[in-house]
């Protein structure tokens, strides 16, 4: 494991520039989107799905065109994120709901007994991103979705660090926009809605074609709404001193809903379509594309509003906004990835985006604000992933941190000469075991690790982004600095569902 030892040596000598055009700590707003794929928005590449406001924050700001998510899914993408370790380290390094609780993917067994809630907790002594700028002065808060520890755990968003919680405390709650309750803090707060199971199709003999046959799906109280407004009264509370804002949207991901004006304003530009009835899990829709569209556009319209409330309350100068996702599209609940092009350059159906280690399932969209230190229309190729965030937040804050795989992009925000990571690493124990290694223009993988599989096949990224051609036979030489880097990067882990055969 890398030792951060540069982090208060770097922030000395890039101090000199951020004193000059900032007398105080920015506040950092850290946008998470939920299944957000590469090209799902306009400025990397999107033509169908309007997001103008997320695209003038690239314009204001930086444009990252090579950043990474922690990993293909959610849980270990924000493991990886908040603890500033890669999945050959981090504690979480894939989805664990724990089943053995009891009924958990009932969602009235959950309402009844939150013990069933959330998903494996964090060790209680993991220290992470909003721990780190507390000690640095900073209010924290975490609005959206939390899936790191269930209700009651030593992991929940209040005892990771978090003074405010405001959201979904489990993940699979999150698969509709209606819950019945949300959690502020460690309390539940219910809403005026009804339980409707994930999964539960038409009503039997309803017309598949009216739009009138799915309003059951739609009820009175939309998290995201409620969400929002907890997110700006949390920023109102804290405005005087210092905030971080972890925001982490539930948005785009399935279940598909979205408010009805949005939903309106896509059927009209795309005309009709195809209803989803559920087939692929959780809820029925009569327009799918245009729902998921309506999603993306609704998230859109409220960071523009977020902007506004920040410039009119004198905070937007000296605010570092980052925007991003946990991982790429996906592909299951009515989504169309292939039709928005969802990952961009990449191959974004089953198998290639999320739960995949390929580009289009961790290759992700990343752009950072702050007017008074970044420069405007930039735009960077420098490659980088969710765990350089913490050294990258320790070194503007000033703070020194003892471990992280990461290394701080302070200087490419700055313009300045900027470190470089030797490789980038994932594994992912789900879908029969993965394991991907970036080194400058090379990509390796293996797939099927839990099946014996240790075959190493090699992806030049450079001619070949969709990784279509292995050219693993021709470079010997990098398939055994990879295998090296293999040995070097993966540290068994302390859960049995995270292990590979190579562990015993």
């Amino acid at each position: 494991m890398k030792r951060l030892v540069t982090t208060q040596l770097a922030f000395s000598g890039l101090g000199i520039l951020l004193s000059a055009q900032t007398s105080e700590k920015p506040n950092i707003i850290y946008i998470l989107a939920d299944d957000l794929g590469y090209g799902d928005v306009g400025c990397y590449g999107q033509i169908k799905i309007e997001t103008p406001h997320i695209d003038n924050l690239a314009k204001g700001g930086m444009l990252f065109s090579q950043f990474y998510s922690g990993t293909t899914v959610s849980a270990p993408s924000r493991s990886a994120l908040l603890t500033g370790k890669h999945t050959g380290h981090t504690y979480i390094r894939g989805n664990d709901e724990l089943p053995s609780r009891g009924n958990i993917l009932s969602h009235q067994a959950m309402f009844d007994n939150p013990f069933l809630e959330g998903q494996r907790p964090l060790p209680s002594d993991t220290y992470t991103i909003s721990e780190m700028l507390k000690k640095a002065g900073y209010t924290t808060g975490c609005v959206g979705k939390w899936g790191l520890g269930y209700p009651g755990s030593e992991s929940t968003s209040n005892e990771m660090g978090f003074d405010f919680f405001y959201g979904y405390n489990c993940q699979r709650q999150a698969h509709t926009y209606y819950p019945p309750f949300l959690y502020k803090n460690e309390k539940r707060e219910y809403l005026d809605n009804q339980i409707i199971q994930p999964g539960t199709l038409l009503t039997k003999g309803s017309d598949p074609l009216s739009a009138d046959s799915y309003n059951k799906y739609v009820q009175k109280e939309y998290a995201p709404d409620l969400m929002f407004n907890e997110l700006l009264s949390f920023i109102e509370n804290n405005k005087k001193n210092p905030f971080f804002l972890y925001w982490a949207t539930t948005i785009p991901h399935v279940a598909l809903q979205a408010p009805q004006r949005w939903i309106d304003y896509y059927v009209k530009k795309f005309g009709d379509e195809k209803p989803y009835l559920g087939e692929m899990g959780y809820y029925p829709s009569r327009y799918p594309n245009a729902t998921y569209a309506a999603m993306i556009s609704y998230l859109d319209e409220q960071v523009c509003a977020l902007v506004d409330y920040l410039k009119a309350n004198g905070l937007y100068s000296n605010t570092l906004i980052i925007f991003t996702s946990d991982n790429g599209p996906t592909f299951n609940g009515g989504t169309n990835s292939q039709y928005f092009r969802s990952a961009g350059p990449f191959k974004s159906e089953k198998g290639w985006g999320k739960t995949s280690l390929h580009e289009g399932g961790i290759r992700v969209p990343f752009i950072a604000s702050w007017p008074k230190v970044i420069k405007a229309n930039s735009f960077t190729d420098h490659i980088s992933a969710a765990w350089d965030i913490m050294p990258t937040f320790a070194e503007i804050t000033g703070t020194t941190i003892a471990e992280t795989d990461g290394i701080s992009i302070l200087p490419t925000l700055t313009g300045k000469k900027q470190s470089k990571h030797d490789y980038l690493y994932w594994e992912f124990p789900e879908n029969d075991g993965q394991i991907a290694i970036r080194i400058n223009n090379w990509k390796g993988l293996i797939q099927n690790v839990k099946k014996g599989n240790q075959t190493i096949e090699l992806f030049d990224l450079n001619s070949d982004p969709q990784e279509l051609y292995n050219v693993a036979d021709k470079n010997p030489e990098v398939i055994k600095r990879m295998e090296d880097i293999i040995k070097e990067a993966h540290i068994p882990s302390d859960v049995e569902k995270f292990r590979f055969p190579f562990d015993k």
